[in-house]
């Protein structure tokens, strides 16, 4: 297997694997959209026996979020890093200074329409 294919299904695993999170991310939203709207029909103040406990709940489930956000932040920084080797080896080879991107970036950027 030549190092272009290898690259190709590091890229290829990559993707498969960000869409595999999107997944989950959306199934996940699903259910936190029924649990917020259970919670607002359900859980009042009188719910609770102390006002203590009706402040630590939420905070219980906020604590979970930052660690969903923060895996999600690791694993985005691994696949950066992923990318980011498959892009230098490409660059060494290719010679160039644009990332391994054929000049995609190197040119000019007008937004302006070019009939005029």
């Amino acid at each position: 297997m030549s190092r272009e294919q290898s690259f190709m299904n590091v890229l290829d695993a990559a993707a498969k694997v960000q869409w595999n999170v999107a997944m989950i991310l959306e199934a996940k939203a699903v259910e936190v959209e029924k649990a917020r709207n259970w919670i607002m029909n359900h859980v009042h103040g009188g719910s609770f026996e102390s006002h203590e406990k009706m402040l630590s709940e939420p905070l219980d489930i906020h604590e979970q979020l930052v660690e969903v956000i923060d895996g999600l932040t690791k694993l985005q920084s691994g696949f950066n890093s992923n990318l980011k080797a498959v892009l230098t080896s490409d660059e060494d080879e290719s010679g160039s200074d644009d990332g391994g991107f054929d000049g995609l970036f190197s040119g000019s950027f007008d937004l302006e329409d070019s009939e005029k």
